[in-house]
């Protein structure tokens, strides 16, 4: 069924003469996902309307953090952690999909889900991300939907 998906998926990608980019392709210069029980500590954020809580989070270089990440609200979010272009791009593919209209969660989940470094978070669910860090840096968590960065839905990470 999943491959009937991403054929159909391909198709109407095909057509539309887009190409989207799966971060599932890139390697990350600010770290790498890690498994859950390597975590040596746990962020819990809360998705809001059109923000996160905690705006910021401080994180050591080298650290494993899982993010318990839950949307309280009424709308679909994603958190995605990265840099400015990772974010960028993310947005850019995030853009891509609603102009395809329809159902964006069903849409992401055709496409092989999540990315290791973002989670597609429905109203109302709680995911979780675990994530090392790598070298000292800031960075951001986001959400890439459209319209909802713009509006201010985006936090930091500062990496020491």
């Amino acid at each position: 069924m999943r491959m009937i998906k991403m054929a159909v998926l391909g198709v109407a990608i095909a057509f539309s003469g887009t190409t989207l980019v799966h971060a599932h392709d890139h390697a990350f210069s600010f770290g790498m996902p890690s498994d859950s029980g390597k975590a040596a500590r746990i962020v819990k954020i809360a998705m809001l309307d059109l923000s996160f809580q905690p705006a910021s989070v401080t994180v050591k270089a080298g650290e494993t953090v899982r993010f318990v990440v839950t949307n309280t609200s009424s709308v679909d979010h994603d958190f995605t952690l990265g840099d400015a272009k990772v974010q960028a791009d993310h947005r850019a593919e995030m853009a891509e999909m609603a102009k395809m209209g329809g159902d964006m969660a069903a849409m992401h989940a055709s496409m092989g889900g999540d990315d290791p470094n973002a989670v597609f978070v429905k109203a109302g669910e709680t995911k979780e991300l675990t994530w090392t860090f790598g070298k000292a840096m800031h960075l951001e968590f986001a959400c890439n939907i459209p319209g909802h960065y713009e509006a201010g839905m985006r936090g930091t990470i500062t990496v020491r």
